[in-house]
């Protein structure tokens, strides 16, 4: 999704960035795989970033399916200061 603005006489285009997030507190490793495996599938072609939100304080089980979780649609991962999320940068257009 775009937003043209018009300064001086020129247009200049930015992408907007569409967010969403996903909590997965309570959630066995399969059932993860699962979950985002179905949620990456459904994502609209404008959503830019899902925040998966995985915990860190219970055990490393979830935090260790998410960050070495594969999916077409995932351009890259960031994982920030925050070790309980991570955040995947989805690929423009990848819906199939």
């Amino acid at each position: 999704m775009y937003t043209r603005h018009k300064c001086k006489g020129t247009t200049v285009s930015e992408q907007l960035s569409i967010k969403q997030k996903i909590d997965l507190h309570g959630h066995t490793a399969e059932s993860v795989r699962k979950l985002l495996t179905s949620r990456l599938a459904q994502l609209p072609n404008d959503v830019s970033e899902l925040t998966v939100i995985h915990g860190c304080h219970g055990g490393t089980t979830l935090l260790e399916t998410v960050r070495r979780f594969k999916h077409y649609r995932i351009e890259r991962k960031i994982i920030g200061l925050n070790n309980g999320e991570t955040i995947f940068v989805i690929k423009p257009n990848s819906k199939k």
